[in-house]
């Protein structure tokens, strides 16, 4: 059995072909529906769409290219690619059949090794397909975060230029000007950073060891944010024990530096930080930041963790890397994230990783 089946939807009126190629899929380890007619097909298509259709051509009522055409005019179902069957003694246009929509075909009787090559050939140009789709949308959304989040400490930066050129002579204290002008450069270095670390978290394999050191790594996320905990003045809590469980350091130090970072930045006035832990069942840890701020909705908390989502309203300053960078690091080392929060008490936000 495949470790992810596919299924297939195999359409043909002749019973014998249907039960031939159903037996001959399945043996293989594929999911398949079988359809005996072109519109049992066509709800079974929309009601659960499958990877793979095997169709055959010369049926009643609808035949093969109507029910192809058909398919390929529903945007949910249209992407799925058709295999058109057809004996080697019936007439085939094969022009028509790429026509409606079809990208390959094979001919009765069936030669075993030739259906499961085609099959799983268009099978893997759909999955690269999809792949290269989502791939297209993150990048298109990675290149607005970048560009959004750039663009506004350079706008400081050049405005700070612009008020020096003038030199109004209203009194600004250069020592404020600078201190600015630093901070909003070592935002951009932190943005660098988080690009360089996504990228990495993308690509690097890395080998999960125990962390028995698990208080260090948080006191090293700590003075990596020194100078933001010297403007804030938060109250930062430390509570309880910290079990050993199965990770990567260098990688977990990042989620303490993401999760501090927003619960010090969106937290109350002073900001309050708590870190904690507690067991989370299946052989898991829970490490938890809990914050003062002013909460989230539930629709805010869906979409917290998606690719580069930012929360204007709410996370003003922020950007859309960190918590994208946390939900990638935790899902390499086995692990998940979440959140738990209500508008006005506040923000749990916690992730989970194995027992050693």
């Amino acid at each position: 059995m495949r470790p992810d089946p596919k299924s297939i939807v195999v359409v043909d009126d002749t019973p014998e072909n249907l039960r031939l190629l159903v037996s001959m899929l399945t043996e293989q380890g594929y999911i398949v529906r079988p359809a005996p007619n072109g519109q049992l097909a066509i709800n079974s298509i929309i009601k659960s769409p499958p990877d793979l259709i095997l169709l055959d051509i010369l049926m009643p009522e609808l035949d093969g290219y109507e029910v192809c055409r058909q398919i390929k005019m529903i945007d949910s179902v249209s992407d799925i690619p058709v295999i058109f069957v057809s004996a080697l003694d019936e007439v085939f246009d094969k022009v028509q059949a790429f026509a409606v929509g079809g990208v390959d075909y094979i001919t009765k009787p069936f030669q075993i090794e030739e259906v499961l090559a085609r099959v799983e050939t268009h099978l893997s140009l759909r999955a690269m397909r999809q792949q290269l789709q989502e791939q297209n949308q993150e990048l298109e959304a990675f290149a607005h975060t970048v560009a959004h989040d750039l663009k506004n400490p350079l706008s400081i930066l050049i405005s700070l230029f612009e008020m020096q050129k003038m030199d109004t002579g209203q009194g600004d204290d250069p020592t404020d000007l600078l201190q600015l002008g630093s901070q909003t450069a070592y935002r951009m270095f932190n943005i660098i950073d988080e690009l360089l670390l996504l990228s990495s978290v993308r690509k690097e394999s890395i080998k999960l060891s125990p962390i028995f050191d698990m208080e260090s790594i948080v006191q090293h996320a700590l003075d990596r944010l020194y100078a933001m905990i010297d403007e804030y003045h938060p109250e930062i809590v430390l509570t309880g024990a910290w079990p050993t469980v199965l990770g990567y350091g260098p990688w977990i130090e990042e989620i303490w530096v993401n999760y501090l970072s927003n619960g010090i930045k969106y937290g109350g006035n002073p900001p309050r930080v708590e870190l904690g832990t507690e067991v989370a069942g299946d052989n898991r840890v829970r490490f938890w930041v809990r914050d003062n701020g002013p909460g989230l909705t539930r629709d805010e908390q869906a979409t917290l963790f998606t690719e580069f989502t930012r929360l204007d309203t709410i996370r003003a300053k922020g950007h859309g890397l960190g918590l994208s960078i946390v939900r990638r690091i935790v899902d390499k080392l086995g692990g998940q994230v979440g959140v738990e929060s209500n508008p006005g008490q506040g923000s749990v936000f916690y992730f989970e990783l194995p027992i050693t």
